[in-house]
């Protein structure tokens, strides 16, 4: 795993300490930030199942201004701080240990990236809580099974974009 673009390009990132943990890859990362392109500039994202942190530190690395990443496991928290450090993010990173879908919400941000577990968990849920964080006219983007089914609206978002790439895809919401 490494960094794709950005101050940060070619970093190499610890993977994940545990088999819970799957992370995005970097073609998957590759994609979502060349859709995204200059929108990261200066954006607060929130990358609500960050796992090694990857898609968050892509953010920094591209250019966003802050970026909060949620991450309930221990092990991967450590891998996620560690990634962090290495990159010298620390300033520009709020790692919380915690789960996302117990969020007060508040946060904000322009972005909020979800990469929940890819056969558990409700995405309806996810994305509800993902719109208690989104500051207007941001954006929502979903990381899930390609054949999983996912909600057309929700809580005010609404899907506009599907990209499918491998057995993963991505639903943007606005």
């Amino acid at each position: 795993m490494r960094i794709i673009a950005g101050t940060l390009k070619g970093r190499r990132l610890q993977g994940p300490a545990t088999d819970d943990v799957r992370p995005t890859s970097d073609r998957l990362r590759e994609t979502l930030f060349n859709v995204l392109g200059p929108g990261v500039q200066n954006a607060r994202v929130l990358d609500a199942f960050a796992g090694t942190a990857a898609v968050g530190l892509e953010a920094v690395s591209r250019g966003a201004m802050h970026v909060t990443l949620y991450e309930r496991d221990p092990k991967a928290l450590k891998v996620a701080a560690a990634n962090i450090a290495h990159c010298g993010a620390t300033a520009a990173c709020r790692l919380i240990r915690g789960d996302f879908l117990r969020s007060a919400g508040g946060a904000n941000c322009d972005l909020v990236f979800l990469d929940p577990p890819y056969d558990d968990g409700d995405l309806s849920a996810a994305l509800r809580v993902a719109a208690t964080h989104l500051a207007p006219g941001g954006q929502v983007v979903l990381e899930h099974r390609r054949a999983r089914e996912t909600p057309v609206e929700v809580a005010g978002l609404v899907r506009t974009r599907v990209l499918a790439s491998g057995d993963s895809a991505l639903s943007f919401y606005s």
